[in-house]
């Protein structure tokens, strides 16, 4: 078996995050003076790669740097600052697409002033191809670019706020109130029940695309029972035994992916198609050709998921 398709996108590049004074040596601006500064143009949520498929990084100097919306600071990349710009005011010449970032957003865009053969892509279609700090470092920016363009007003009063403490916080011009970048909890499972595993499709998801159930956790809840709520929710399966396993940083828009493996109780699916499209039990033996046959009836989780690694870890008897 191939050890890479297990492997986390998005987890454990090794960025130094740090709180930057508002002045001095170490502040944002003289960070982003340094000449090993690093700036990530973003686009509606697509960061810019160069034609190897690598994060595009540009000096502060850049021509395509000269309109940009908001920048915020990611971290430290081998003791060099590394930020990212919200380039979405920007509007190509073939147009915006529908749903830009979506999953199904194919679409890549070219800046005039970008390097030669650099474009903006859908980081989906990175996953699993960027190296652990760039994928890490692509994540952050993602994040918390789409938050700022999501909560311009104050959640408390509802008068604009403005960025602070390098992008990492918003203020509230009228009521002072400081806003942090949330994350939204997401549980992923894993259920099992004997050689078999639960996958599900979502509408509106690609051709054959299946995957693991997901589902946001509520107020008060465990994730022990999000677990079983979610999945009796969605397909009327009772799971058991919960166990935490891995968890997940996903950028989209910015949620963490918290992976169980649940133990089925019952097997007979009932399907809410308000939830899903599909819902299915598949053995190890059809799993494993899920992964290695194209043509397959059912297209597996894109490797570096969590959902991927998840059953990498039950085919390879790790888990389970």
């Amino acid at each position: 078996m191939t050890s890479s398709i297990g492997q986390m996108a998005f987890s454990g590049g090794g960025i130094v995050r740090k709180q930057l004074p508002d002045d001095g040596p170490g502040s944002f601006d003289s960070l982003a003076r340094r000449d090993d500064a690093g700036i990530l143009p973003v686009w509606r949520g697509k960061p810019l790669v160069d034609r190897k498929g690598s994060l595009c990084w540009l000096d502060r100097h850049h021509a395509c740097l000269q309109a940009i919306d908001e920048t915020v600071f990611l971290g430290l990349q081998n003791n060099s600052p590394r930020f990212a710009v919200d380039m979405s005011s920007w509007s190509p010449d073939t147009g915006i697409p529908e749903r830009p970032d979506s999953i199904l957003d194919r679409t890549e865009q070219c800046h005039p002033d970008a390097p030669k053969g650099s474009k903006f892509s859908n980081l989906r279609s990175l996953i699993g191809t960027l190296d652990e700090a760039d994928s890490e470092l692509a994540a952050i920016a993602k994040s918390l670019l789409s938050w700022h363009s999501r909560h311009r007003h104050c959640a408390n009063c509802g008068s604009p706020c403005r960025m602070i403490a390098c992008g990492w916080q918003r203020k509230c011009e009228n009521c002072s109130t400081i806003h942090f970048c949330r994350t939204d909890p997401v549980v992923i499972m894993l259920v099992t029940s004997g050689n078999s595993v639960l996958l599900g499709r979502a509408h509106g998801w690609p051709d054959r695309m299946h995957s693991l159930l997901a589902g946001y956790m509520e107020p008060g809840e465990t994730i022990e029972a999000a677990v079983r709520r979610e999945t009796f929710e969605e397909t009327g399966i009772k799971v058991g035994r919960v166990a935490y396993v891995a968890s997940q940083p996903w950028p989209f828009p910015s949620s963490l992916m918290i992976g169980c493996i649940g133990s089925a109780e019952s097997t007979e699916i009932a399907l809410d198609r308000n939830e899903l499209e599909a819902a299915t039990w598949l053995t190890r033996e059809e799993m494993k050709d899920a992964f290695f046959n194209p043509e397959s009836q059912i297209a597996p989780p894109r490797h570096g998921s969590i959902a991927a690694h998840l059953i990498w870890l039950w085919l390879s008897g790790r888990v389970g």
